[in-house]
């Protein structure tokens, strides 16, 4: 049998290649995120120990190279809202946890479940209380301060006076970092009350709002 590296490297390339020929249809919500290089590996290491572990089942899923590309792609799809170490994690504890294959459904209960673990809400949920929070925020009650982190690097004027289709990305991509240093052992504090965010203030014009989200795009890569 093929050690699992050569067996990571022949699943690259199979998400490789559908990734080339399969662009993304038009009309798809605004809210889906594209898949970066950590999240394709990270469903190329996945499945890669899914065929180790669950060899026989594994087959008699995915008997089809095409097949096998689809359930991948919409795989990556659906955890994209998970830090790569939180897919890794969910992984394991699948692998760990059953003598079955795990269904798409199965496998993001294990995400969410590892979250839970460290007191981290799901990336939605974080994403509706950092929008809902009253000011002054950080003397608000969080549920975790890398939702406070998140928000407050998202901008909280951002997030107050933008459609989700453009806040959304944002605070995904700062939360998914904040939870995957709580993943590595680090701990995160909310800054101290005497520290508390200043009234915001006036809204913006429209041109000082395109401004500021273009300044957060570049800054954030997005």
């Amino acid at each position: 049998m093929a050690d699992s590296r050569d067996l990571i490297q022949q699943v690259a390339r199979g998400i490789e290649a559908s990734k080339t020929t399969s662009p993304t249809p038009a009309g798809q919500a605004d809210h889906k995120r594209l898949p970066d290089e950590g999240h394709v590996e990270a469903i190329n290491q996945v499945f890669a120990l899914f065929r180790l572990n669950y060899h026989n089942q594994y087959f008699a899923a995915y008997a089809e190279a095409s097949q096998l590309n689809q359930v991948k792609k919409l795989w990556l799809e659906s955890l994209a809202d998970f830090p790569v170490e939180q897919i890794l994690k969910g992984a394991k504890h699948a692998i760990e946890n059953s003598e079955y294959l795990p269904t798409l459904n199965k496998m993001i209960e294990c995400c969410q479940a590892g979250l839970v673990e460290f007191g981290l809400p799901a990336p939605r949920d974080a994403y509706i209380e950092a929008c809902q929070a009253p000011s002054p925020k950080s003397a608000q009650a969080w549920s975790h301060p890398a939702v406070y982190l998140a928000g407050r690097d998202s901008d909280w004027f951002f997030l107050a006076n933008n459609e989700e289709r453009m806040t959304w990305p944002v605070f995904r991509a700062r939360y998914q970092r904040y939870c995957s240093a709580v993943l590595r052992g680090e701990s995160l504090e909310i800054p101290a009350p005497a520290a508390l965010e200043q009234d915001p203030g006036e809204p913006l014009s429209r041109d000082e709002q395109k401004d500021a989200l273009r300044k957060l795009r570049e800054s954030s890569g997005l």
